[in-house]
């Protein structure tokens, strides 16, 4: 992984005011993904304010079962507590109209269930894991936060995603290099309408992929009216070599899983991608 030269100890200055923020607005409320940004959010929360925090995981079908799965035994391995939220923003349809500020109203549902928690259980404040990159990115769920006050304790300290991973590292945190991974419904083009049959097939499809050891790319889902969805596979370049001999066997599974057909895309799954997708806090 290609990474932004960091200076530690500027860094370990801004985790000074990072704690200092936390104290100042306990008992706190933390939106908990098992993202790299949220994990050391609730790894530094746990650690300063010890039971005083509180990691809230929004459950639905747009979050893989291996992904729910491997943030609890993440938070468990730091002693944070975390609890789970089942959400239902699949059933808003300004959400699984799926417009292009869709992330705006998983947070809205998000937040909204936050705080009816926070008010019945006297959490002073909520918060989630934006970074100080974040500000340069188009995220639509910044505005419902923005709408909720609520606190993003990683960009007001200053910490950039660089800085965080090295962070990470040094904590020894799962997370520190992990690569982004938006919730299931950014593989459906805007304006295609997520379901939870869609992204079923999508979270099938991708752990068979991921079975075969393929770490960084996407299953899209294409679909025209009246017709079965297809599969476009895109796999990062580095990976692509080992992708030939497997194809066949990844093209039945993916039938016998509902898609019409496999298209691979020649460009791979490429970084700049990544960052237009949200929802990897």
């Amino acid at each position: 992984m290609n990474e932004v030269r960091v200076d530690e100890s500027v860094a370990q200055g801004k985790v000074q005011t990072l704690r200092k923020l936390l104290r100042r607005n306990a008992p706190l409320l933390i939106a908990y993904s098992g993202g790299v940004d949220s994990t050391f959010l609730l790894a530094e929360a746990t650690g300063t304010l010890g039971k005083r925090a509180l990691g809230i995981i929004a459950d639905s079908p747009s979050l893989p079962r291996s992904s729910l799965a491997s943030a609890m035994t993440t938070a468990k391995s730091f002693g944070a507590n975390v609890e789970v939220i089942a959400t239902a923003e699949l059933d808003d349809p300004r959400y699984s109209s799926n417009p292009v500020n869709r992330c705006y109203f998983c947070k809205l549902e998000l937040f909204t269930r936050m705080e009816q928690v926070a008010a019945e259980r006297g959490f002073a404040a909520l918060a989630y894991g934006e970074n100080a990159d974040d500000a340069f990115q188009l995220r639509p769920g910044a505005d419902a936060a923005r709408e909720f006050c609520v606190l993003a304790p990683l960009r007001i300290a200053g910490l950039t995603k660089a800085e965080i991973r090295l962070l990470s590292r040094h904590h020894s945190l799962p997370t520190a290099d992990v690569p982004a991974q938006p919730c299931l419904s950014s593989r459906i083009p805007h304006g295609t309408v997520v379901t939870s049959d869609a992204l079923a097939m999508i979270e099938h499809a991708e752990e068979y992929v991921r079975s075969h050891g393929f770490s960084v790319f996407r299953v899209r889902y294409l679909v025209r009216p009246g017709d079965q969805p297809v599969a476009k596979l895109q796999i990062a370049p580095v990976e692509m070599k080992k992708f030939p001999s497997l194809e066949r066997d990844i093209q039945e599974a993916l039938r016998a899983i509902g898609f019409r057909d496999l298209v691979i895309d020649p460009d791979g799954y490429q970084a700049p991608a990544a960052l237009r997708e949200q929802g990897e806090k």
